[in-house]
């Protein structure tokens, strides 16, 4: 509230503040780019070290079961040595994923390449929209925190581009040059983040009060507006607001303490949070995302396109609907808010399901070649529908939400679990799809998926309240109100007297 009052109308739109992170969300394009170019290049390894269904699903998967185990290290090591240099790190570990992926000889080395490239994904997660958060003003928060999903969006499109281009070289060559070229810009973004400022959340909890101040004061519009924000953000780290600029400040107890408090000792309202932030991980891959971006080829060729350049084709063409749509949420979601995207989102992505599956059983029970052209037409066109429903919300705003609801103490080891419960997700839609379609038909897959998504937009209305426009230090406040909150509008909220909420006494 106070920083809102104080910034004397300023838009807190600092273009350097944008750059940080954007820079900072640019590690998100390794990721996507592994996800799309997998799905081309997964046509090429079959039939070059002749896998069979289950080791594709292995390989498929087995990127996001390691990235759990980065995820949940990620938290601590960015509390310990920094957001800026756990960006750096996340890039390393990819590169030297996807150089030995570029080199594999056999399927067991392609694999061990997949596993070192999932650690770099899960710090990767972990860190850009937390970073992201902590450099940007309320005002632009929900547009800054969904770049991480936009740069996801637009690696998936290069990915396909790549399968594309690189289809044309000798089998031995084409994959392995898919699957290496990601080695390149990760050993340039694992020096270029060196030159971007550190978290000012971050140096505050590491008691660098005069840095934190410093950083503050680029990424601010006004001096004022920057002495407020760093008010804020040392009561919300526990400094007393009159303490000397170089007070000291432990850093040994940054991050002790954090688990014992989400997950044995929690607060209502921080049981709240928990609540919301894992629940949207959670249901994100039951929408069926991975399905349709890791296994189009299978759905387009299920749908009835038959040579592998026209499924090549098709596949970029996902890769420009889900990265158009994801731009569309950005501006958007500060302007109309996280609920009403989100559960507009979810509206199109169970329609879209429900007639792909529909499509694709019309197409699955017809004579080979015999398909209707309306069943046809249907398939293709509500993969691109669901893409683009997805994409305008429950894509980024999943990360945008999770980020940003968590009190300062509590944000990178929280989001760590977050990453982690979404990698599983994810792990599991992708092992098991090609699996799960043989036993109950692709179109039933899909129909299954539409079902999940209905739970989904049933969590997020009851249980997730609107977060626009508020500053991090104030989010803890609006779960401690319960979940009714929901109904309130931001600015009814803002007006909410402190003393309406009685002390140790949060509504349940």
């Amino acid at each position: 509230m106070g920083e809102e009052k104080q910034r004397g109308g300023h838009a807190g739109k600092n273009k350097y503040a944008v750059a940080c992170s954007i820079m900072g969300s640019i590690i998100s394009i390794l990721m996507g780019y592994d996800t799309g170019v997998m799905s081309g290049a997964m046509l090429f390894i079959k039939e070059d070290l002749k896998t069979n269904d289950t080791q594709v699903q292995i390989l498929a998967g087995i990127l996001n079961v390691c990235a759990v185990v980065g995820s949940l290290t990620a938290g601590r090591v960015s509390d310990w040595i920094g957001r800026r240099l756990t960006i750096s790190l996340a890039a390393t570990i990819f590169l030297a994923g996807s150089a030995l992926m570029g080199v594999a000889p056999n399927f067991a080395t392609l694999l061990a390449g997949r596993c070192v490239a999932g650690v770099g994904v899960g710090y990767a997660l972990m860190i850009a929209p937390v970073y992201a958060a902590e450099i940007s003003s309320a005002e632009i928060r929900g547009s800054v925190t969904s770049l991480p999903e936009i740069c996801i969006s637009f690696g998936i499109l290069v990915g396909y581009v790549a399968n594309y281009l690189l289809a044309k070289l000798p089998l031995v060559y084409g994959w392995r040059a898919m699957l290496g070229l990601g080695a390149l810009p990760s050993a340039v973004l694992a020096v270029g983040v060196v030159a971007m400022p550190e978290s000012p959340r971050w140096l505050v909890m590491q008691g660098r009060v005069e840095q934190a101040l410093a950083v503050l004061r680029r990424v601010c519009d006004t001096a004022d507006e920057a002495d407020v924000r760093l008010t804020e953000i040392k009561v919300a780290a526990g400094i007393a607001d009159d303490a000397a600029a170089g007070a000291p400040h432990q850093p040994s107890s940054v991050g002790k303490g954090v688990w014992r408090e989400m997950f044995l000792h929690p607060t209502p309202p921080v049981r709240r949070i928990l609540v919301a932030a894992f629940g949207v991980h959670f249901f994100q891959h039951l929408t069926g995302i991975e399905a349709v971006v890791l296994y189009s080829p299978r759905i387009f060729k299920a749908a009835g396109i038959a040579t592998r350049s026209e499924i090549l084709v098709a596949t970029i063409g996902v890769g420009v609907t889900k990265t158009v749509f994801i731009l569309t949420a950005i501006l958007l979601v500060d302007r109309i808010g996280r609920r009403p995207l989100y559960l507009s989102s979810l509206a199109g992505i169970v329609a879209s399901l429900a007639c792909l599956g529909f499509g694709l059983t019309v197409v699955e029970r017809s004579a080979p070649h015999h398909s209707p052209a309306w069943a046809v037409v249907l398939s293709i066109a509500t993969v691109f529908t669901f893409i683009a429903s997805f994409s305008v919300g429950v894509g980024p705003i999943t990360w945008a939400y999770s980020s940003e609801v968590y009190p300062l103490r509590l944000r990178a080891q929280g989001a760590s679990v977050d990453v982690a419960i979404n990698r599983v997700m994810n792990a599991g839609v992708s092992m098991t799809f090609v699996s799960l379609y043989k036993a109950v038909t692709i179109g039933g897959a899909f129909f299954l998926f539409a079902g999940l998504a209905v739970l989904a937009a049933t969590f997020f209305y009851f249980l997730c309240p609107e977060t626009q426009a508020r500053p991090l230090e104030e989010i803890e406040e609006v779960f401690s109100r319960g979940w009714r909150e929901r109904r309130r509008s931001p600015a009814m909220a803002v007006e909410l007297p402190a003393s309406n909420v009685p002390d140790g006494k949060a509504q349940p």
